[in-house]
């Protein structure tokens, strides 16, 4: 499976070794780096593709406008200038390149830490002063100080590695990666309260979100030792600006190297400008290796996709990292389809939780992108009936985010190997009254069976797809009366599947040769409940 991706357009300066790789796979190019907004929105329309650097704000209005969008990729690692969650909705894949430029940002941020611990900043303007005065500029040694990296990700272990050969301890937090594994790159995992408090340097490498804006303030500065240096080459508004300010006009702050800011340029230049501050104009990423490096990923990553291969850097679409494969794509579409039937079968009930169980080594990580698949089958057969607006492209990337809006809990469970059962994937849709209906299915090749509802099985698997009328019956009905009723209501009959009857009921599938185009009420009377539909 692909991502269909036909056009691309450019919108901000970015290596040529981008359009060489797309142009090479067949992917029309256009770059346009001098579109305003009015004209972007205008543009956007006619492509499946968009690719940003920093320049292009692409908010939720430009994604409405993409009626075509598919993907979105940035060429860095930071989607502040996307709104993901706009995408999202849209079932519009976000990525970045998150490793592209991870080595020039670690050594700008090294590069900083030095300049601060000499006086380089000052000592060079002085020097270009036609001054020569070597007592004013009394740095320190790194040697035995200890650097607190908040943010233990990509950037934060390169810089640990690099400043511990200048013998600096490295400690850090950071919410995901723990004790265990920062060990191995020789970090201790401390959290932040007793971080501050030992920190010579802190340095910030994380995303700017609201749990980290304004992370580094004043109560935090009233925390560490006098004379704390400070560097950000992340994302500006991580450290308050007016706080770091004060606490360098009070010395609580002895310096700080900066090469973001809230506002860039800064309409205020008084903190670039400070005496104790070495300040530089985002240029973390700003080698000819890291955008050769991100260009030539990002056009690799659209075209991986494209051509169904791996989807790598997507910041929104985790459940797709494992529906690519060709293994994977019969489950998708037994999983849909299963969803579409559960949401039929369920019409008297108040559905309100979807579990997901899979049973097979092979489905051991399909959780994610079967749930998914469930819910786009469910809402889009639920909002035929219920008239609910959805997306026309709902899909496994948007499809939890309307779930959600729909009131429903999704859980997905992996329940080992099945012996001789083989491969199979039951889904339980539940309500708050107790009610539960669970279907069960495999796949053969590219078939999507089915293999039981509420436990009732098929004897002969029943093929789910294309024309269908799906049954419920509290008595026994022979195949022959099913025909004959069918043959009544002029309905062609492909084949019919039926289940063993239970506890009062049974189910069954009729697959059809043609569309039904008259009413079939002879199949109404003969069967309790019959539905319609395309699966």
């Amino acid at each position: 499976m692909g991502i269909q991706l036909k056009t691309v357009l450019i919108s901000d300066e970015i290596d040529e070794i981008c359009i060489d790789i797309l142009r090479k796979n067949d992917i029309e190019v256009v770059k346009n780096t001098n579109l305003t907004k009015e004209e972007l929105l205008q543009e956007i329309v006619k492509y499946d593709g968009l690719i940003v650097r920093s320049a292009t704000k692409v908010t939720a209005e430009v994604i409405n406008a993409g009626k075509n969008l598919k993907i979105i990729g940035r060429a860095g690692t930071g989607v502040d200038n996307i709104d993901t969650e706009a995408a999202t909705k849209k079932g519009i894949i976000v990525m970045n390149t998150p490793g592209g430029n991870t080595l020039s940002a670690a050594e700008h941020t090294c590069t900083l830490i030095i300049a601060l611990t000499r006086n380089l900043g000052e000592a060079c303007k002085s020097m270009k002063e036609g001054k020569w005065d070597r007592k004013k500029f009394m740095g320190t040694e790194l040697y035995g100080k200890t650097l607190a990296i908040i943010g233990l990700g990509r950037i934060g272990k390169e810089v640990a590695l690099r400043m511990q050969s200048f013998g600096m301890t490295t400690v850090g937090f950071d919410p995901i990666i723990g004790a265990q594994e920062s060990a191995t790159f020789n970090t201790e995992w401390l959290p932040l309260e007793k971080i501050w408090p030992i920190a010579d340097y802190i340095t910030v490498h994380t995303p700017l979100i609201p749990q980290t804006k304004n992370l580094i303030n004043d109560a935090v500065f009233a925390k560490c030792k006098k004379g704390v240096r400070v560097v950000n080459c992340a994302r500006g508004g991580i450290i308050d600006e007016e706080a770091l300010l004060r606490a360098l006009d009070s010395g609580r702050c002895g310096g700080a190297g900066l090469d973001v800011f809230i506002e860039e340029p800064p309409k205020d230049y008084t903190l670039a400008k400070h005496v104790n501050v070495i300040a530089t104009p985002h240029l973390g990423a700003s080698t000819i290796e890291a955008q050769t490096r991100v260009a030539e990923e990002i056009a690799q990553q659209f075209v991986d996709l494209a051509q169904g291969r791996s989807l790598f850097g997507a910041v929104n679409a985790a459940t797709l990292t494992h529906a690519l494969s060709s293994g994977s794509q019969p489950w998708v579409k037994l999983a849909e389809r299963i969803g579409s039937l559960g949401s039929l079968l369920t019409k008297t009930m108040s559905v309100n939780n979807v579990e997901v169980l899979m049973y097979g080594e092979f489905l051991e990580k399909a959780g994610a992108f079967l749930l998914s698949s469930v819910l786009v089958g469910y809402l889009n057969t639920s909002a035929v009936d219920n008239g609910d607006i959805l997306p026309s492209n709902l899909n496994i990337i948007n499809a939890p985010v309307y779930g959600k809006q729909a009131g429903l809990r999704t859980t997905s469970t992996y329940k080992g190997h099945n012996g001789a059962d083989g491969l199979k994937v039951k889904v339980e849709f539940q309500s708050a009254a107790g009610e539960v209906l669970e279907i069960c299915g495999t796949v053969r090749g590219d078939e999507s069976l089915l293999l039981s509802v509420q436990g009732n099985a098929f004897k002969v698997p029943a093929y789910l797809g294309g024309d269908s009328i799906v049954y419920r019956i509290d008595k026994p009905v022979s195949l022959a009366e099913i025909f004959e009723a069918a043959e009544k209501d002029e309905v062609e009959v492909a084949a019919i599947s039926a289940s063993e009857i239970k506890n009062g009921q049974g189910f069954g599938i009729i697959n059809l040769g043609s569309p039904v185009k008259n009413n079939i009420e002879h199949l109404e009377k003969k069967l309790n409940d019959v539905y319609l539909c395309t699966l």
